[in-house]
């Protein structure tokens, strides 16, 4: 226990710094459309129980996976009744905490393949990245998508590791072939029923319309009365005794192949003990974006070059846990899981944003990107010590690898982290997480803005190969003054940028200064909070005030008397006290640009936001 202090500490004093700070962060630009959807994905397992109706489209954000902003739209509710705070500041905290789990993710990952201090080394450096960190109290979306990312990572490969303990018993062909039948059949009659559930609302629709027009099958001969009810009670009636079938049928069924499996199969019971952590987890990060499979892809890989044929069974199973996880907390999939789904994935790899790209200082399409976008923000948005170790961890881990292939010529094991087979696992990790995505990003021109969110999920094994490189020094001394001097920069740029640590740039750019202009900066307006404060106390009763763009972030922590007007609104008024407005898409320039700035929000030599006095 003794060697997890360190760590432990580290943990509970990051916990400590974010529970004194989380409360004065701004809210962003997305939340507000993100917080009805979540609300109206909860309501719909009332409406799907009770009356047959998911109320969700595509103009609701139904193809966003709602689980983590339910998840967050409950406990915000829960920790209301007890904490002061209002429901901004109690998802940021949601939002932190969450970041932290996955933190220890990715520390347990490192511990795979590295010793304690450039494990420590690794997970300091990944966590202590201004831009990371400012995320991780005003992004509902990305960083919790990363942290699910990594506990699903870490617990998919978790769960492979002692498969050979879980085997299955020597079967006669009579008893293979029986459980093969059986598992088929299952898998063929729930899922159908499960996946084909619109054709069958749609063929219930039509026998009730049907037998109201004189026709003969089975609701003629069952529904009394039928040309008295409208059409719709028939149809909502038969399609609820139909979802209450179909789960009994699903629950009993299930029962049984169990039951089967495990009298010939007693270690089965094993397996569905230590799977359905690792599987929910998958299921749930996929419920929260899109490209959650990826990380059953990547678990995928390990069993099968580990444990060959042998992990079929247990990949099976985890696959359907992690499917039926995410159909259950996925409600605008229920009515037609396999078009939403391919629908969802099709509409968020090629994500239909309008607004500009502000890129060393041009504006470009968010699918017309030059393809060195990627490579020049990473570049210039991670501190400067760590591209300088991560290709250092490349290095030290390739040639260590090769050595190793010459002295042992078998196959060592994929991400196993086994000292005998050196750094291989972490390298082929490394390329299959990190290297090939950003490769296909890139050659795709994927649709990105808001500079590199939306993939910050890829980052974690450039953090993973700076620890090789800690590693790389055998003197522990050295090793803990390597990994404080590296620490520097990212731990300046939080104290220096609070609360708008997201907006950070490294001096290959020239800092902040060298971005203003060039870069988008505050791009989710989160500054609108400090103005809200500031008009706050210097505003007569009752002011009117107009703010440029997104006014909810300003509202949210304005005082109840202002009279607050935007764009939003058709109302106007005859004057206004004050007009705040943020410098992205050059706000700060265009509303009212004759009017006089009282006041600046700025960070260093960044201007995010400007207070004028018409």
């Amino acid at each position: 226990m003794k060697k997890n202090y360190p760590i432990l500490i580290i943990f509970a004093l990051s916990l400590l710094v974010g529970f004194f700070t989380f409360d004065q962060y701004g809210e962003s630009w997305d939340d507000k459309s993100l917080q009805k959807y979540a609300v109206k994905s909860i309501n719909a397992y009332a409406t799907w129980s009770q009356q047959g109706i998911v109320s969700l489209a595509q103009d609701d954000l139904g193809n966003y996976g709602p689980f983590y902003i339910m998840l967050v739209e409950r406990v915000t509710q829960f920790l209301s009744t007890f904490l002061p705070f209002s429901f901004p500041d109690l998802r940021h905290l949601i939002y932190f905490i969450t970041y932290i789990a996955g933190v220890w993710a990715f520390y347990a990952l490192a511990k795979r393949w590295l010793s304690e201090i450039p494990a420590i080394g690794a997970t300091l450096l990944f966590m202590t990245q201004p831009l990371l960190w400012g995320h991780a109290f005003i992004n509902p979306k990305d960083t919790p998508f990363l942290s699910l990312f990594l506990l699903s990572l870490y617990f998919g490969l978790r769960l492979f590791d002692p498969l050979k303990s879980i085997q299955p018993n020597d079967l006669t062909p009579s008893s293979r072939r029986t459980l093969a039948l059986l598992t088929t059949l299952w898998l063929v009659s729930v899922f159908s029923l499960f996946i084909f559930t619109q054709a069958i609302h749609n063929y219930i629709t039509s026998l009730v319309v049907s037998a109201q027009s004189g026709g003969t099958n089975i609701i003629s001969l069952i529904a009394k009365n039928i040309n008295e009810v409208p059409a719709e009670t028939y149809v909502q009636r038969y399609f609820l005794l139909f979802l209450q079938a179909r789960t009994f049928l699903f629950l009993l069924s299930s029962f049984f192949l169990i039951f089967i499996w495990y009298r010939l199969q007693p270690n089965l019971l094993r397996l569905l003990l230590v799977i359905p952590p690792a599987a929910l987890l998958l299921g749930l990060t996929t419920s929260t974006r899109i490209l959650g499979p990826f990380a059953g892809l990547l678990v995928t890989y390990y069993a099968l070059r580990n444990r060959g044929r042998q992990a079929v069974p247990a990949l099976t199973i985890y696959a359907v846990i992690a499917i039926m996880a995410m159909y259950l907390t996925w409600p605008y999939l229920w009515m037609d899981p396999v078009g939403h789904f391919f629908e969802s994935l099709k509409v968020m790899s090629l994500y239909p944003w309008q607004g500009a790209v502000l890129f060393n200082g041009v504006n470009y399409q968010s699918t017309g990107l030059p393809y060195f976008y990627l490579p020049v923000l990473f570049a210039i948005q991670l501190t400067e010590p760590v591209w300088a170790l991560s290709m250092a961890g490349w290095t030290v881990a390739i040639v260590s690898g090769a050595r190793h292939l010459r002295r042992t010529p078998h196959r060592p094991d994929a991400f196993s982290g086994v000292q005998v087979s050196g750094k291989r696992g972490l390298v082929e990790l490394a390329l299959l997480w990190f290297v090939i995505p950003l490769i296909g990003f890139v050659v795709m021109r994927t649709a990105l803005y808001d500079n590199f969110r939306q993939v910050l999920f890829i980052l974690p094994p450039i953090f993973l190969m700076a620890g090789v490189a800690f590693e790389k020094i055998k003197n522990t001394k050295w090793q803990i003054a390597l990994v404080t001097v590296c620490l520097i920069p990212g731990v300046m740029g939080i104290v220096s940028l609070h609360p708008y640590e997201y907006i950070y740039y490294n001096r290959f750019v020239g800092g902040m200064n060298g971005a203003q202009g060039r870069f988008d900066l505050d791009y989710w307006v989160i500054s609108y909070r400090e103005a809200a404060e500031y008009v706050n106390s210097v505003a007569l009763p009752n002011a009117a005030v107009w703010v440029e763009g997104p006014s909810h972030l300003f509202a949210l922590f304005a005082r109840e008397d202002l009279k607050i007007y935007s764009w939003h609104e058709v109302e106007r008024a005859d004057r206004y006290e004050y007009v705040i407005a943020t410098t992205r898409y050059d706000f700060d320039k265009t509303a009212y640009p004759e009017a006089e700035i009282v006041h600046k929000i700025m960070r260093g030599a960044a201007l995010l936001a400007v207070i004028k006095k018409p």
